[in-house]
């Protein structure tokens, strides 16, 4: 246990290389597939470790919700993760994996941890067309030549907790989401998102300030977009300002991480002035430090719409 607590420590640092740590994990044989599937977390969504402590049920508290941990005297929400993606633990919850995400802390019961693998984000494949779980957003191919069966189901982290817990939904648009931001005729934002619920959460929240959206599932399928948007003003002789207002990017995305998409964009002469705002659930100070190395323009944590508004308004403002 010290072991993988040293990796997550050492190791949670590669964000600016298109690179990032995956931790293994078993939740035990699935129930419909009859076997064990090998599963993922981002290591920078962990905090640490712990053998399963006691764990207290509330009243009324129902599965996957297992009750409250007390980790380093904070009480914490459990969840049994085998029961969210349909397995059941052979020799049963023996692991909790404690996650910092979107403002809050919650852990997740597992059966066991096998490794932390070193990736490129290349090597992550969106799961949406393949996949049927809503609770699984890619699958990563374990082996740099990318042509093994070698592969493990990384969670939607994001959809899991929509699901269970109320309170990392965020806040609804309130009347100081719609704010005047002075858009030219024509002008969209390209959105980065791997997460479908987060993705559904940007485009309604993108609507209720009046801003029209193009959504993409990937980092590399926004970067694509940008640079055809780029071709097709240069022909007909426009600004590329003038088709795209502001570029919104998650950090951990299949193909290409939203570190990259930056640093492409800041390093493209005819594009560097496109405002790009990184919304993510990675809070912390290490990737708001990252965050202005690659050139952002803002930041933003997963899910508080009302700052997000607040957050584009400023960035677009000084654009200007």
């Amino acid at each position: 246990m010290d072991n993988f607590q040293k990796e997550i420590d050492e190791r949670a640092n590669l964000a600016l290389s298109n690179k990032f740590e995956l931790l293994l994990f078993r939740l035990g044989s699935d129930q419909l597939k009859g076997k064990s599937e090998l599963y993922g977390i981002n290591v920078f969504k962990l905090r640490e470790i712990v053998p399963m402590p006691t764990i207290t049920r509330a009243a009324g508290m129902q599965s996957p919700l297992l009750g409250m941990a007390s980790i380093r005297g904070q009480f914490i929400p459990v969840i049994d993760l085998p029961a969210v993606t349909g397995c059941k633990p052979e020799t049963g919850l023996n692991l909790l994996l404690v996650t910092e995400y979107a403002r809050s802390t919650q852990a997740f019961a597992v059966e066991s941890v096998e490794n932390i693998v070193r990736l490129d984000w290349n090597q992550v494949h969106t799961a949406e067309a393949g996949i049927g779980s809503r609770n699984i957003t890619s699958i990563a191919c374990l082996d740099s030549d990318g042509e093994s069966n070698n592969l493990a189901l990384v969670l939607d982290v994001e959809q899991i907790l929509y699901d269970i817990i109320p309170s990392v939904r965020g806040v609804e648009p309130s009347e100081e989401t719609a704010k005047d931001f002075n858009l030219k005729l024509g002008q969209v934002a390209i959105v980065a998102e791997d997460s479908k619920v987060a993705r559904q959460l940007l485009e309604q929240g993108l609507k209720s300030m009046g801003i029209p959206a193009i959504m993409h599932n990937t980092g590399l399928e926004a970067w694509i977009k940008i640079n055809d948007m780029q071709k097709e003003a240069a022909a007909a002789g426009e600004s590329i300002h003038d088709k795209i207002a502001l570029v919104l990017t998650d950090l951990e995305m299949p193909e290409m991480d939203g570190f990259t998409l930056t640093r492409n964009i800041k390093r493209d002469e005819a594009l560097r002035k496109i405002p790009v705002v990184i919304h993510s659930s990675l809070s912390g100070s290490a990737n708001e430090d990252h965050v202005r190395k690659v050139g952002a323009d803002g930041y933003v944590a997963k899910f508080e719409i009302n700052e997000l508004s607040s957050v584009i308004q400023n960035v677009l403002a000084k654009k200007r």
